[in-house]
């Protein structure tokens, strides 16, 4: 791996492990995802794979994220998923189970409810932060 990335130059930069305010803005990602994770879990006490697969239907979320304004062309929206895999990424719509009560659920529609509280919070929280709004 070191000579393939001598040779591409690549250089590799590293932040202190104390000190992840200097990741600047991937770091202020990484503090979204956790912040709106923990308050979707709660205290639910989900299996590896029930907690894996929130984590990789957030991912998509995060990974679909807009990089810059979105014209209305959709064919110009640039997110961070395009870099991944160098095409749209496309999730699978889900039947809505924030309206049930969680003690109804089954483990899948509570994984489900997990991530549509997230893909909700975030929505509100994250994504209206970035809409300029004229003066």
């Amino acid at each position: 791996m070191g000579l393939a990335a001598e040779r591409e130059k690549i250089k590799w930069t590293f932040n202190l492990p104390s000190a992840p305010h200097f990741g600047g803005l991937w770091e202020s990602g990484v503090k979204s995802f956790k912040t709106h994770l923990r308050r979707v879990v709660r205290d639910q006490v989900l299996t590896i794979e029930e907690f894996t697969t929130v984590l990789a239907q957030i991912e998509t979320v995060l990974n679909s994220r807009p990089l810059c304004p979105v014209s209305t062309d959709l064919s110009d929206l640039e997110v961070p998923g395009h870099f991944l895999t160098m095409e749209p990424l496309v999730s699978v719509p889900t039947h809505d189970v924030t309206s049930l009560p969680i003690n109804r659920l089954s483990r899948w529609q509570l994984v489900q409810r997990i991530y549509q509280d997230f893909w909700k919070r975030w929505h509100q929280e994250y994504l209206t932060t970035l809409q300029q709004r004229p003066k």
